[in-house]
C-alpha cells in the first residue's frame, strides 16, 4: 500500500516507518514539523473509507475520541479524512506494550494488578464519555517512558463492526478472540460489561500465564468456548483476588461488574488485602485512581494476610505461556465478512450417549425388582435378637455369598451375634448343617440395619458425587480424571440400588444381581460423563 497518500494528507507531519500493524490498520511513526512532537499515525483500512456508513460512523467516533482526556488513555491529537485516507494522529509511546513485558521478563502479581487498575481507570472515563473499547488486550496497553500505562485503540472495533464480532469465510476473526465477551461474539447489545470481560480475561492471563479456556481449535472454536462454556477457576491465586477475577469474566453480563469502576474498587481492595495497604506506593507504578478506588486499596484489611497464600504472588514473575494469541484478520476491501453468530454453533448434544445412560439407568433400577433369586421354599421371620429355633448343631448366615454369622447351637437355639443383628435388614440365606437352606427374614424395620440405612447413604453419596462430576465436566473444570472416577461411582450407585430394593422387598441379596446392577450403574455413569464432557 503506497505511503504517498498518507504523506500528502499530513503535510504538517514528517511520516516515518511503519511501527505496527493489526486487523484494524497500520501504524506509522511521525513527527510534528513545527512542535517537534513524536506521534503515532494510525492508518485505518481502506474498507472504512470505501463504506460511506462506516466512514461517517468513524468520523463521529473520532470526535469523541479526541475529547477523551485521561492520564491512562493515549490522547488523539488529530483526525484527518482526506484523499481516501482515514488517519488518527496519537501520542507515540515507546515504552513497549504490556504484552512485550509479559512475554519477556514477566510481571509480578502486584504489577499486573497495578496495570489493570490503570486500564480500568481509563476505560471508566471512556465509558462515561460514551465510548466502548471492545478490543482490550495486553497489546493495546502501552507504557510511556516513565512507566505510565495507557490504553490505545479506543472505539475502532466498535466503528468497524458496529459492536459485533466479524469473521471471514476462511474462519479468521476481526478482533481478538482470546479476550472477546460472549455477548460481543453473538452480536448482542453491548455495555461496559463487554470491556469488563476483556479486562478480566487479561488479568486472569497476567496472574497465571494462561487463558481461562483450553487452547486449540482455532479462532472460531475459541469464541465458541467463551459463548457456551464457563471459564476455568483461576489457579494458584488466593481469595479474595481470585473471586474478583472470576466475577469479571462471568459468561452472563448481569453476573459481572456493572462497570469498570466497580471492578476497580473490588480489585483494589483484594490487592490491598493480599499485598498490604501501601502496595501501590511500594510498587512505584504511576496509577491515577478515583477517590473511591484509592480508598478501597489503602483501607486496612480486617483479616490477617495468610503468609502461605501470598508467597507465590509477592515476588514471582509470571510469564505468558502462549507465544502469541491467535492473530486477528485484516480488514480489507476484498474481505468477505459475516457476523460470528452466523458461524458459531452450540456444541452438538451427544444424544446416543445420553440414550445409553438413560437405558442403563432404567435397567439398573428395574433389575432388582424383577430379577430375584428367591428359590428358597422355606422362610423364617423373627426378631433377630431372638434365638433361631432349628434342629442341628451349626448355623451359617450369608448375604450375597458373604458369611455374616457362623454360630453353634445353645440350649436356647442359635443366638446370632450382635453385629449380625445390626447388619441384617430384609432377608438373608441361612443353613443349618447339611440341611436345605432357608430364608431368614428380619422382622425389625429395615432402617435400623446397616443393609437398609447403609444402602440409602451409599446411594446418596454416589449420586451426589456423580452429579458434582457431571457438573464439573459441563463447566470444563475437570477432565479425564472425572470420567475415570465415574466408573467406580456408578458401580457403587448400582450396588446401592440393588441392596436397597432387596432389603425393602425382602429378596435374598445375590451376587449375580449385584454385579448386574453394578455394571449397569457403571455404564450409565460412564456414558453420562462422556456426554457431559465439553469438546
Amino acid at each position: 500500500m503506497s505511503l504517498s497518500s498518507v504523506v500528502a494528507a499530513l503535510p504538517q507531519y514528517a511520516v516515518g516507518e511503519q511501527i505496527g500493524e493489526g486487523g484494524m490498520g497500520v501504524v506509522y511513526g511521525g513527527l510534528h514539523r513545527q512542535l517537534g512532537r513524536p506521534v503515532a499515525i494510525k492508518r485505518l483500512p481502506h474498507a472504512v473509507a470505501e463504506d460511506p456508513r462506516m466512514s461517517e460512523r468513524f468520523e463521529h467516533e473520532a470526535r469523541l475520541l479526541a475529547r477523551l482526556d485521561h492520564p491512562h488513555i493515549v490522547p488523539v491529537y488529530d483526525y484527518v479524512r482526506q484523499q481516501g485516507e482515514h488517519l488518527l494522529v496519537m501520542e507515540r509511546l515507546d515504552g513497549g506494550t504490556v504484552w512485550s513485558r509479559f512475554s519477556g521478563d514477566g510481571l509480578t502479581a502486584q504489577q499486573s494488578c497495578g496495570i489493570v487498575l490503570a486500564a480500568l481507570s481509563g476505560l471508566h472515563a471512556a465509558h462515561d464519555a460514551g465510548v466502548l473499547h471492545l478490543d482490550v488486550k495486553p497489546k493495546n496497553l502501552l507504557f510511556t517512558s516513565n512507566g505510565v500505562v495507557k490504553v490505545a485503540d479506543f472505539g475502532i472495533s466498535q466503528v468497524v463492526s458496529e459492536g459485533a464480532t466479524l469473521v471471514t469465510h476462511g474462519g479468521a476473526v476481526l478482533g481478538t478472540p482470546a479476550y472477546i465477551a460472549p455477548e460481543q461474539a453473538m452480536g448482542n447489545a453491548l455495555s461496559p460489561a463487554a470491556d469488563v470481560y476483556a479486562t478480566g480475561t487479561m488479568l486472569y492471563e497476567l496472574l497465571c500465564g494462561d487463558l481461562p479456556f483450553e487452547r486449540g481449535g482455532g479462532p472460531i472454536a475459541m469464541i465458541q468456548k467463551r459463548v457456551f462454556q464457563d471459564p476455568r477457576p483461576l489457579p494458584n491465586v488466593p481469595e479474595p483476588l481470585a473471586g474478583v477475577v472470576m466475577r469479571s469474566i462471568a459468561r452472563e453480563p448481569d453476573a459481572r461488574y456493572r462497570n469498570a469502576e466497580t471492578f476497580a474498587i473490588d480489585l483494589a481492595a483484594a490487592a490491598g488485602h493480599l499485598f498490604g495497604p501501601d502496595w501501590l506506593v511500594r510498587l512505584g507504578m504511576p496509577v491515577h485512581l478515583a477517590p473511591q478506588v484509592s480508598s478501597s486499596s489503602t483501607r486496612p484489611s480486617l483479616r490477617p494476610v495468610p503468609e502461605r497464600d501470598t508467597v507465590t504472588l509477592t515476588g514471582q514473575r509470571i510469564r505468558a505461556t502462549l507465544v502469541d494469541p491467535i492473530p486477528a484478520a485484516r480488514l480489507s476491501g476484498s474481505s468477505t465478512l459475516v457476523p460470528a453468530a452466523q458461524v458459531i454453533k452450540p456444541p452438538s448434544t451427544p444424544w446416543a450417549l445420553w440414550l445409553v445412560a438413560a437405558l442403563a439407568l432404567i435397567a439398573m433400577v428395574v433389575v432388582p425388582f424383577v430379577a430375584t433369586a428367591n428359590t428358597l421354599t422355606t422362610s423364617v421371620t423373627l426378631d433377630l435378637a431372638d434365638p433361631v429355633k432349628a434342629d442341628g448343631t451349626h448355623l451359617v448366615v450369608t448375604a450375597a455369598g458373604i458369611p455374616i454369622a457362623d454360630v453353634e447351637r445353645t440350649p436356647e437355639g442359635f443366638v446370632l451375634p450382635g453385629v449380625t443383628r445390626w447388619i441384617v435388614g430384609g432377608a438373608v440365606r441361612a443353613q443349618v448343617d447339611e440341611q436345605p437352606p432357608f430364608l431368614l427374614v428380619s422382622s425389625q424395620t429395615p432402617w435400623l440395619s446397616l443393609m437398609g440405612t447403609g444402602s440409602v447413604l451409599l446411594l446418596l453419596f454416589a449420586f451426589a458425587y456423580l452429579e458434582s462430576n457431571l457438573r464439573a465436566l459441563r463447566r470444563r473444570q475437570t477432565g479425564v480424571a472425572a470420567i475415570i472416577a465415574s466408573v467406580p461411582l456408578g458401580l457403587v450407585l448400582g450396588l446401592a440400588v440393588w441392596l436397597l430394593v432387596s432389603v425393602l422387598l425382602t429378596h435374598e441379596p445375590t451376587m449375580s444381581i449385584a454385579l448386574t446392577c453394578g455394571v449397569l450403574g457403571a455404564a450409565a455413569a460412564l456414558s453420562a460423563s462422556l456426554a457431559s464432557k465439553r469438546p
